[in-house]
């Protein structure tokens, strides 16, 4: 029989037990039997032990949390009874353990699709599905380690972008698990592993490039050979450094002629103004609009917008001759050729729709570059009437 405590199992003091170390067994001073198993994960389950004819047995009744306290109480007074009377316990279902599936679901579903993007929702589950799931997800949480970690992050290593980002979005699933006293603090196992050196991809576009990219463009269209709004699509990326979600979701509510303003309302950071230029009036003016379809870039059934342009920006990036350059350069483009007229970093974040200037100081280096530039300008003038030392005479 268990020994009788001086603890009375209540809601309050079975949210406080912690284990140190080890799991724990709380007795119940009041009932006789009746007590809860405290985890070093953090997970508390309800138990009852008691002796009867056929020697002594122990149930487990269910999790703290999902059972409360008085109910668990009620069900080992009655588990006590029988088990005294001869009587066959009736149990409560064994409890599984949760493993990386079970996080994954629950990761998603609670935290995931209730704040984050669509487009992140799907790269997640993408990542989950294709890599971390084959591989740890009948693997029980806390028999994840950082050996099981490093292995995953070793097969992948061959990208290790793509490496890096699986073992950064297992870190928050763990991150969140310990949140929800799923796991003890402390337990992530991605915390120690050193990531894969990956240098962030920079192109630009020259003007020249610019030149031959309009060209293509111009071309295209006079042919027909691509979707008249996906061209209209990649020349307002051109012209306004917008990211091609935000473009690709643009309404025809929010162009705001009167204000002089694009409304993007599903901005990455949030909604935010973007001016309307002449250019950008001028492509939106050309765009044929439909009574029966509220967006700007339509695809080509009937009310939907179009929701991919790869397939047309393959194509426009061949003929102009630019097979290395990504749609997202675009973005990169503008914000070189804002520092190359002047513009400060902060200004360019407000352009772009940056929330931190620490985003945007991914451009100091081409200011630094504009700034040198400008140094040996003005040195050149200067130097036409200064030479040796001396000034020049006339």
């Amino acid at each position: 029989m268990p020994k009788r405590s001086e603890l009375k199992l209540t809601k309050r003091t079975v949210d406080a037990l912690e284990a140190d170390g080890k799991d724990v067994l709380f007795w119940d001073r009041e009932l006789a039997g009746f007590g809860v198993r405290v985890h070093v994960t953090g997970r508390k389950v309800y138990v009852v032990q008691s002796r009867g004819p056929g020697g002594p047995k122990r149930v487990t009744l269910g999790r703290h949390g999902e059972m409360s306290c008085d109910e668990a109480r009620k069900r080992a007074a009655r588990i006590i009874d029988r088990i005294k009377r001869g009587e066959e316990p009736a149990p409560g279902p064994p409890e599984a353990e949760l493993t990386v599936a079970g996080l994954a679901e629950r990761f998603m579903r609670t935290h995931v699709e209730r704040h984050l993007k669509p487009a992140t929702v799907a790269s997640y589950r993408s990542v989950l599905d294709k890599y971390i799931l084959p591989s740890l997800g009948g693997t029980a949480i806390a028999e994840v380690g950082g050996a099981e970690v490093t292995a995953l992050h070793h097969r992948l290593r061959d990208t290790p972008n793509l490496a890096n980002q699986a073992v950064h979005l297992l870190s928050r699933m763990f991150v969140l698990a310990e949140a929800w006293d799923l796991a003890p603090p402390g337990r992530n196992p991605c915390r120690r592993l050193r990531r894969y050196r990956t240098r962030k991809r920079e192109r630009f576009l020259s003007p020249e490039e610019y030149r031959r990219l309009g060209r293509a463009l111009t071309d295209a269209e006079a042919e027909g050979t691509i979707w008249p709004p996906a061209v209209a699509a990649i020349r307002l990326l051109l012209l306004t450094g917008c990211r091609r979600g935000e473009i690709l979701t643009l309404q025809w509510d929010d162009v705001d002629r009167t204000a002089g303003d694009l409304r993007l309302r599903d901005a990455k950071a949030g909604p935010r103004m973007v001016p309307l230029t002449k250019p950008v009036l001028r492509i939106l003016d050309a765009v044929p609009r439909s009574e029966d379809n509220p967006w700007v870039i339509a695809g080509q059934m009937p009310g939907r917008r179009l929701t991919g342009l790869q397939y047309y920006w393959r194509s426009v990036r061949a003929r102009a001759g630019l097979s290395d350059v990504r749609i997202h350069d675009l973005r990169h483009s503008y914000a070189s050729r804002a520092l190359a007229l002047g513009e400060s970093l902060y200004t360019i974040g407000k352009l772009l729709g940056h929330t931190s200037v620490a985003t945007s100081a991914r451009y100091a280096h081409l200011m630094r570059e504009a700034e040198k530039e400008a140094v040996n300008r003005v040195g050149g003038s200067i130097g036409a009437h200064v030479a040796n030392g001396r000034v020049e005479r006339r």
